[in-house]
């Protein structure tokens, strides 16, 4: 089974686990949005990337598992905006991809790994102690985004694969 954990936005990541084991973590891919310091997902580059993860696999052992994001209080509205546009590019890049997408919520991947009301970092710590090979990936305070498309992908592999 190869799993793509995906925690969507502009400073989000994208897990490429197989069989349980991590093979590659990115950040999200983006480039610039035509205004000062503004960015946007970069949807060619997300499907060079997971085409080039997939390209020898099965197609029915690839699952998409996509944090399943919604607006938050105290978000403006062209952020949330912004927000929704990167999860769209998601969905429709996985639909022409025909790759079968799953949809997790934040408050249940977290639940399950203790992470409810927990500090940004905190998933990274999890992360690190799940997958102790891999904390040289994790050192830095900003790998927390790519912490939590890692356990987004270790979630679904635990509770629906497992099953």
């Amino acid at each position: 089974m190869f799993i793509i954990g995906i925690d969507p936005g502009i400073s989000g990541a994208l897990c490429f686990m197989e069989n349980g084991k991590i093979v590659d973590v990115i950040d999200m891919p983006s480039m610039a949005d035509g205004k000062k310091n503004k960015k946007q997902v970069n949807g060619s580059q997300i499907f060079n990337e997971i085409s080039r993860y997939i390209k020898d696999k099965n197609p029915n052992d690839v699952k998409v598992i996509i944090e399943h994001v919604s607006a938050m209080p105290g978000q403006g509205v062209t952020s949330m905006f912004n927000f929704g546009q990167s999860f769209g590019i998601l969905k429709g890049i996985c639909s022409a991809m025909n790759l079968p997408m799953y949809f997790v919520r934040p408050v249940k991947w977290k639940k399950y790994f203790s992470l409810i009301n927990a500090s940004k970092d905190a998933s990274r710590t999890k992360a690190i102690e799940i997958f102790p090979y891999f904390s040289v990936n994790l050192s830095k305070k900003k790998d927390a985004n790519k912490a939590d498309a890692i356990l987004i992908a270790s979630y679904f592999e635990e509770t629906f694969i497992k099953k």
